[in-house]
C-alpha cells in the first residue's frame, strides 16, 4: 500500500504548489512537471503525487534522466517492491526489462490489453516504467480507464458480466521460471480498494476464461468485451521520448504496448509496486 500516514483519502491531499499538472484526456492520464524523480520526495509531494495517481490513473513525467537505483527509490515511496518471477536485471533483480522478444518466450506472440500480475490473488498496486531504448517513432503505450470501460458497456453486456469471475492463466510462464502458484479467479467487475470505483478488469493476454461458462459462450463474450475495451474514448496514448517515465495504478484499468516498430530492439525497465489489499469478492478458482 502507499506510504500515506493520514487517515483521510489521499485524493483530498492539498496541492503543494510545486507541481504542474496537465490533464491529457477527460477520463485518464496527466503529465506532471515540477518534480525531479531522481531526488528524494518530501512527504507533501509524495502524497500529492499519489492523490494525482488515484485521480488520473496514470501519470507521465518528461526529461527524467534517472538511474536504475533512482527509479527504484522513486517507486519505494509508494510501497514495497515486487520481484516478478520471470526475472530482472542481473544488477537489479527488482527491475524487469520489457522487450518485444521476451513475449515470444512465453507464447504471447500477439499483444493484448492487459493488467499486470492478474494471475495473483493480490495483483500489484502499480508500476513505474522507464524508457531505456526506444525507437525514434513508434512503440507508444496506451492506458485505458477500467471505470470508463465499465460505464460505457451496453446494458445487456454489463448484465452478463455482473457476477462473473475470470481466470487468468500464467501457468506456462511460471513453469519456465520454476515457480508454482495456484490458479485463482477474480471478479470481472472489481472494486478499487481506495477509490471505491467499480472497474472492468480482464487481462486479455493470459488466456482468460470465465468460471461456470462453457468455452464457446465465454469466447463469444470475450470478443464483445474486447471490442468495447478498444474504444478510444476510454484511453490515453503516450508517445515515449528519451528520459520519459510512466507511473500507473494497476488496479484502475488496462494497458497496451503498441508494437509498430519492426525489429527495433525496444527495451523498457519496469518496477512493480506490491499491494497488500485483497480484491473484493475474490474466490479460489474451481
Amino acid at each position: 500500500m502507499a506510504i500515506i500516514e493520514e487517515t483521510r483519502s489521499p485524493i483530498d491531499v492539498p496541492a503543494t504548489g510545486t507541481l504542474s499538472v496537465e490533464q491529457l484526456t477527460p477520463v485518464i492520464g496527466a503529465e506532471v512537471g515540477g518534480v525531479d524523480l531522481g531526488k528524494p520526495l518530501d512527504r507533501a509531494v509524495r502524497d500529492e503525487l499519489y492523490a494525482l495517481l488515484l485521480k488520473h490513473k496514470v501519470l507521465f513525467f518528461r526529461d527524467q534522466d534517472i538511474s536504475r537505483d533512482q527509479q527504484l527509490d522513486f517507486a519505494r515511496n509508494f510501497g514495497e517492491l515486487y520481484a516478478h518471477p520471470s526475472g530482472g536485471l542481473q544488477t537489479h533483480r527488482i527491475i524487469q526489462p520489457i522487450a518485444a522478444e521476451d513475449f515470444k518466450k512465453y507464447d504471447e506472440r500477439e499483444n493484448h490489453w492487459h493488467t499486470d500480475t492478474s494471475w495473483r490473488l493480490n495483483p500489484v498496486l502499480g508500476a513505474v516504467l522507464r524508457a531505456e531504448h526506444i525507437p525514434d517513432v513508434g512503440g507508444d503505450t496506451i492506458w485505458a480507464n477500467g471505470g470508463s470501460i465499465l460505464r460505457g458497456l451496453p446494458a445487456d453486456l454489463r448484465e452478463k458480466i455482473d457476477n462473473l469471475y475470470v481466470i487468468h492463466d500464467f501457468q506456462s510462464a511460471l513453469a519456465k521460471a520454476n515457480e508454482i502458484y495456484p490458479l485463482v479467479s477474480h471478479p470481472v467487475i472489481r472494486t478499487h480498494p481506495e477509490t471505491g470505483e467499480d472497474i472492468f478488469w480482464i487481462n486479455f493476454s493470459l488466456k482468460p476464461r470465465f468460471v461456470d461458462l462453457d468455452r464457446a459462450e465465454g469466447d463469444a463474450l470475450l470478443a464483445r468485451l474486447y471490442a468495447e475495451v478498444k474504444k478510444p474514448e476510454h484511453s490515453v496514448r503516450f508517445r515515449w521520448r528519451k528520459n520519459s517515465v510512466a507511473f500507473w495504478d494497476n488496479r484502475a484499468g488496462l494497458h497496451y504496448a503498441v508494437r509498430d516498430y519492426g525489429d527495433f530492439p525496444r527495451v523498457m525497465h519496469r518496477v512493480l509496486i506490491a499491494s497488500d489489499d485483497i480484491p473484493h469478492r475474490v474466490r479460489n478458482a474451481d
